[in-house]
């Protein structure tokens, strides 16, 4: 299960490979920019880390529709990383997911929903070898659940320039899922991904710091022949035919700005994405790091998203003699490929946040996220809106504590 935010499906920005970007020596430019705060840091440091952290995270997800509240989700989590040698870096992280609540709706004008409970267990590793100007990472992760399963692993390589302003990163991902259904316990359907993913960060000024990032996948079924059967069906949705493979590429541009005469940090981001299914999303984004005294920081954010709806999914609109939730015309010219998932419709939604950050002392700090999310059809900029969609709306709470050790 994963989680029910209707955004989930198209925007989610997969990691090629998660954690502490490669170290590399900083230039002059690249050297002043990496003092201020909020400005990216990824892939410029000075060597491999000298100490090692501990992280704890528990998250609390929640989200609701107009007399229902949906699906409720709590993710404990654990992420160490430490240096070994001068030249190595190991990072892992351990999650548990606990979800529950109503399961998703054919439509939201359909009354009720059944309830459903999941767990989900989680964990990956990554080392990390440094060079004079590069690095480069192997990744594996492992995610269980009842009824689906995921095995990863990744590739990563970051090189520097000779001036060491600007970042070169490359990599490659493979996943191989296995997707079954608690209400049909023959469905055996497997997925292969493949993603590629290129990028460059550059230190523009001592004040700014750009970077872009462009990711291709690919998704396939690989294990049954049945066209009506899809490792990317919604199998709790009847009807919800899907085809069985999926393209998706998108674009990530991030430009970080800092104001001396205010200590703040603007970090803007503009996100493009497309896939097979029809879908076009964009997601403006925006936070301002804030320095307050010495050892609290606040950032507040705001998100802004977009999409298109896919090219087989179908408005709430249902056959009067049958009922719900089939279309007219379903049984007598049935479509090829067929969805009513709310995810896969034309909508826009906004996030709004903020972030409490503390340092404690030298080696012990914590933060606080608070987000609130919320969806309507008639958000979406530009083009037809999906009608009939109730609101949907989310809050996300996610609180932590690391230490340097």
């Amino acid at each position: 299960m994963a989680l029910a935010g209707a955004a989930v499906a198209a925007t989610d920005d997969t990691v090629v490979a998660r954690g502490a970007a490669a170290r590399l020596p900083a230039g002059a430019v690249l050297a002043a920019a990496l003092a201020l705060p909020g400005v990216m840091a990824p892939a410029f440091a000075e060597n491999a880390p000298e100490q090692g952290v501990v992280s704890f995270k528990y998250l609390h997800y929640e989200d609701s529709q107009p007399d229902l509240d949906r699906t409720k989700v709590t993710a404990p989590s654990v992420y160490v990383m430490t240096p070994i040698g001068a030249r190595w870096s190991v990072e892992a992280s351990l999650v548990s997911d606990s979800v529950s609540g109503a399961s998703p709706r054919y439509h939201t004008s359909v009354s009720g929903a059944s309830r459903m409970s999941d767990e989900r267990h989680a964990g990956d590793v990554k080392v990390t070898r440094y060079e004079d100007r590069s690095a480069w990472s192997m990744g594996f992760a492992a995610s269980d659940e009842n009824d689906y399963s995921s095995r990863a692993m990744s590739f990563e390589l970051r090189r520097g320039s000779d001036d060491n302003n600007r970042s070169w990163n490359f990599g490659l991902g493979l996943a191989r899922d296995h997707v079954g259904s608690t209400n049909n316990s023959q469905l055996d359907e497997r997925k292969r991904t493949v993603e590629l993913m290129a990028g460059v960060t550059q230190a523009w000024t001592a004040n700014d710091m750009v970077q872009l990032n462009l990711t291709l996948t690919r998704g396939l079924c690989d294990n049954n022949a049945d066209p009506t059967i899809s490792c990317f069906n919604d199998v709790y949705k009847d009807p919800d035919i899907r085809p069985r493979d999926r393209n998706q590429a998108a674009m990530l541009a991030r430009w970080n700005h800092h104001f001396d005469g205010l200590g703040s940090t603007l970090r803007s981001s503009y996100r493009y994405y497309r896939d097979s299914y029809g879908i076009r999303a964009h997601t403006f984004g925006a936070e301002w790091v804030q320095p307050v005294g010495e050892r609290i920081t606040l950032t507040p954010a705001v998100r802004y998203y977009s999409q298109s709806a896919a090219a087989f999914y179908y408005d709430p609109v249902y056959d009067p003699d049958l009922g719900e939730p089939y279309p007219p015309g379903y049984f007598t010219s049935p479509p090829k490929y067929i969805s009513g998932d709310q995810r896969l419709s034309a909508f826009g939604a906004v996030t709004l946040g903020l972030k409490a950050a503390v340092k404690i002392d030298a080696d012990w700090s914590a933060d606080v996220k608070v987000e609130r999310y919320e969806q309507r059809g008639g958000w979406r900029l530009g083009g037809s809106r999906s009608p009939g969609l109730a609101n949907f709306n989310a809050n996300i709470v996610q609180a932590g504590v690391s230490r340097r050790f």
